[in-house]
């Protein structure tokens, strides 16, 4: 019988998702849902200075919001828990205490600082910074007399000699030279383990059948192969994945505009964008297509199709997919994503009624072909909630136009026809502006540019056949702004630009 497919994602909630680790969590998800197997979330929580509560949360917050879910967690209740390592401590004691019994680790009396001068030695030398090996050289009543004594102690793993091999699922096979690495700490002296013995603990007894993570963690990998071994576990294959690069080359920063997932939701990024845009940081589908499904990336993941070299993470692409996802989505899920930066921006009320919710999906709608992530979206929204005729009427290349008197008398025929009508579509509207066109002669981008200034204080922007209808639905809504129709606009327009020229 096949083994289940069982695969995990275990970050310290020491600060934000890095976007690797997004990468690396969403590997290992798309691996598990393509293969009918189990994704679990596992919180390594050992470094206690730094990691906190609020930094778990945040992390479970945004992979709930990329659209990441997991089968077991510290939120949900499964087999092989508990998912936090603070709350499987007694496991990491118990296995070190067996490899101690066994003589296949020793407790190590030296300090922290008598160990910072020996790496510090080493690196004078130009040699890796290894462990001497000083207290496995201890004799047992040696050993028992400073035990007694109460004098600290770690337990370190006994590394033997040869090569340790494995045939990594990305890099193929690997082979490292025992000698290079030296005997490390299994159990520090305070009864926390070391990163590389508590997720050989923790993966045994969660039963992972494959190890996705990043490259960084390759020089890792030889020693938990030797903990898998020495204690009579089986060994999970492993898979690294490469790096992320900004398009300098150089490991992803803050240089580089982003670093965390959540700095990215904060820009208005989609979660569907997110997910396409991550998945093809490393990996590829066998046709060249780069706006994929959820469920086609799904089908078509596997790690023979990661590559080796690293990814750029260009930001550039990833407005350019996410305009797309804007464009594309269902107006009632675009409307949801929005809420968030139109209320911010002091638009729109939190709690929305269904009439608003119709209007801003049409408003938004109006404008998304002008961005390119929802945090642009208040700029572009601003000329319907914003209007200022004052300030519109100071901008140089305004005033300019309405110098020249045929453009004032547009706006002042058009104002004769609308200012007493309630209701007012855009049909009827540009049937007006052409017939007072006709009257003062003028068509086209003469006729046009004017009202648009007028309307919007902007020379460039939505078409007017959905910038009218919207003016005109606005003015009945409840929103902290108020919405002017065209009629008021008009008005307001043609008193500030006269006070504006005289």
């Amino acid at each position: 019988m096949e083994k289940r497919i069982r695969v995990r994602f275990a970050p310290s909630p020491t600060g934000q998702l890095h976007i690797g680790n997004v990468r690396t969590a969403l590997f290992n998800w798309l691996y598990a849902r393509h293969n009918q197997g189990d994704f679990i979330l596992r919180i390594e929580n050992t470094d206690v200075e730094r990691s906190s509560r609020e930094y778990e949360k945040g992390i479970l917050r945004d992979l709930s919001w990329l659209g990441i879910s997991w089968d077991e967690g510290p939120d949900t209740k499964g087999p092989f828990g508990p998912y936090r390592q603070s709350e499987r401590l007694h496991l990491y004691k118990k296995y070190a205490l067996k490899l101690l019994q066994e003589g296949k680790a020793y407790y190590c009396f030296c300090t922290p600082e008598e160990l910072k001068n020996r790496r510090l030695k080493d690196l004078e030398k130009g040699k890796p910074p290894r462990y001497s090996g000083r207290c496995r050289q201890l004799a047992a009543e040696e050993v028992d007399k400073l035990l007694k004594k109460g004098r600290p102690a770690a337990i370190r793993f006994k590394v033997g000699e040869g090569y340790i091999n494995f045939t990594d699922l990305v890099r193929g096979k690997i082979s490292f030279n025992a000698k290079e690495i030296g005997d490390f700490i299994i159990l520090r002296s305070d009864g926390i383990p070391p990163y590389n013995f508590a997720v050989v603990i923790d993966d045994n007894f969660m039963k992972i059948s494959c190890v996705i993570r990043g490259e960084d963690h390759l020089s890792n990998t030889p020693k938990q192969i030797l903990l898998y071994q020495a204690l009579g576990f089986q060994t999970p294959q492993f898979a690294h994945l490469s790096l992320i690069l900004g398009k300098d080359r150089t490991p992803l920063s803050k240089r580089h505009g982003v670093t965390s997932l959540s700095q990215l939701k904060e820009q208005g990024f989609l979660p569907q964008a997110m997910r396409n845009y991550l998945a093809l940081l490393g990996w590829s589908p066998t046709e060249e297509k780069e706006i994929l499904s959820t469920e086609e990336i799904i089908e078509k993941f596997s790690l023979d199709r990661v590559a080796k070299s690293p990814a750029i993470f260009d930001m550039d692409k990833l407005k350019w997919l996410n305009s797309h996802y804007i464009r594309k989505i269902d107006d009632r899920e675009l409307v949801n994503q929005a809420i968030p930066f139109l209320s911010s921006a002091g638009y729109i009320y939190p709690e929305l009624d269904k009439e608003v919710r119709v209007w801003l999906a049409e408003m938004i709608n109006g404008v998304k072909d002008y961005i390119c992530c929802l945090a642009e979206l208040p700029e572009e929204a601003k000329i319907f909630f914003h209007f200022k005729a004052p300030e519109a009427a100071k901008k140089a290349e305004i005033r300019k136009m309405f110098k020249q008197n045929k453009s004032v008398k547009i706006i002042q025929k058009i104002l004769t026809y609308i200012k007493d009508r309630e209701e007012l579509s855009f049909e009827n509207f540009k049937k007006i502006a052409i017939s007072a066109g006709e009257e003062i002669g003028c068509k086209g981008s003469k006729l046009y540019h004017p009202i648009r200034a007028a309307l919007t204080g902007e020379l460039s922007g939505p078409e007017l056949s959905k910038i009218i209808p919207l003016l005109e639905g606005g003015k009945h809504l409840n929103l902290p702004h108020s919405i002017k129709g065209c009629a008021k606009r008009l008005e307001e327009f043609l008193s500030a630009i006269k006070k504006s020229n005289n």
